[in-house]
Formats: structure tokens, sequence, C-alpha cells
């Protein structure tokens, strides 16, 4: 039984491997690249539209609304980047009930790269927000010391969202695979749906988290700025 899909080896030259992580996950963008340039190649405007379109509107407007209340101001800047970390984490799920299909997500070395798009993007967006001095600035308050205690906490909570994503992706395989190999097929079936509604919950949480790494990163400087006192209006004639 593989723990992870970085056992099943489908070529190898030395030390070069293409295991069933690598082959799965870019599947898996394949076909989310394909059918988001399916879906959205004709676009309606009017009241006549295609069940792909509502579909799409409909899971456009969700996450929008869920980054909009972590509290991102702008939630569709933030859009591009937490979408596509939902719909991934999401598909990789869903697809487990493709026969021969592992989830890339059971992979330590993929939910380590979701996590590490994460590290890179919070303060990219927190620099584009606040500026590069200002961003740098809210690792010393409110005072130097807690410097190190800051670049600790970004490296402990990247490490937090890998291995978390990771084995609870692992965890739900393994209990189907063990099943499937003592019980009968109606248990597991049940096991099976249940995992896909993991795979759903864990997509939710790993891309809230991330909002909410966003959102720090780009209220932080805001937070520590004084605010401007109001003009003072002029006496008015006598």
């Amino acid at each position: 039984m593989r723990l992870t899909p970085d056992a099943w080896i489908f070529w190898q030259h030395g030390f070069v491997k293409l295991n069933a992580t690598i082959v799965f996950t870019w599947a898996l963008m394949a076909v989310l690249t394909i059918g988001a340039a399916l879906i959205t190649r004709r676009l309606a405007t009017g009241h006549e539209r295609s069940r792909w379109q509502n579909l799409l509107e409909i899971v456009v407007t969700a996450i929008v609304g869920q980054i909009e209340d972590v509290g991102l101001k702008a939630p569709r800047r933030y859009l591009g980047f937490l979408g596509t970390l939902f719909l991934f984490v999401a598909a990789a799920a869903l697809a487990t009930v493709v026969p021969g299909y592992e989830p890339p997500t059971a992979s330590l070395s993929t939910t380590a790269a979701l996590a590490l798009c994460v590290l890179v993007a919070v303060p990219l967006f927190g620099i584009s927000g606040q500026g590069l001095g200002a961003y740098l600035t809210s690792y010393v308050r409110p005072t130097p010391i807690m410097l190190p205690f800051n670049l600790i906490s970004e490296v402990s909570r990247t490490l937090a969202l890998a291995v978390r994503l990771f084995g609870n992706m692992m965890s739900g395989a393994m209990i189907i695979a063990i099943l499937l190999s003592i019980t009968p097929f109606v248990f597991p079936i049940v096991m099976t749906v249940l995992g896909l509604l993991t795979g759903m919950v864990q997509a939710y949480i790993f891309t809230i988290l991330a909002a909410v790494y966003i959102a720090a990163a780009t209220r932080k400087a805001s937070s520590g700025k004084p605010k401007a006192k109001p003009k003072a209006e002029p006496a008015a004639a006598a």
C-alpha cells in the first residue's frame, strides 16, 4: 500500500523521477485551465446564460464573499490567488472518484509548495498595499525584540499549512485503502463520500487561512499610523 503518490514511479532515469504526484498535479492543472477556458469563452451578460456560467458565477461570488468576510478590502484583487488555491485543493479532492487517481495533495511536496506560495504571496500583497518600509516595520512592532518571533511565526505557520493539509488528505486516502482491503465495497463508498466532504473542508480552511494571513499583512502598517487630524474650519464671519 502506497502512503503517498510519491511512491508511484512512472519513469526514472538516475536521480530524475516522474512520479504520480507530478503527473496528477500537471493533469489537474491542465483540466482546470482547459475547463476555465471553455467555460469563459462565451460569457453572456443577458438573462439567458449557460449552466456552466451560472455555476462559475456562484463559485466566484461565494469566494469573493468569503474573502470580504475575512476583512480584506477590494476582495477581487485577491480573487485570482485565493480562488486558484481553493479550486486546486478542492478539485484534487473531488477527482478521487476517478479510478486510479491519487490526490497530489496527499504528498507533502505538493502541500509544501502550496504553503510556500502563501509564504511568498503574503509579503507581496503586504508590500503592494502598504509599501516596503511600512511592511518591514511591522516586524519590529511594538518593540525590535519581536523581530525574531515574527520571523519564526512566518515560518511556523507555513509549515503548519503544509503539514495540516498533507495529514488530512493522506489519512483519508489511507483509511479508504485499508477499508477496501478488509471490508466489502459498500462501507468504503460511504467513506469515499466523507473523504470528498473532508477535501472540500480542507480546501476552505486552507484558503481562509491564506486570506487571514494576507489580511494581517495588509493591515499591520496601517494600524500603526497616526490618524490625520481634521482640518479646523474657518471661523464664521461676524
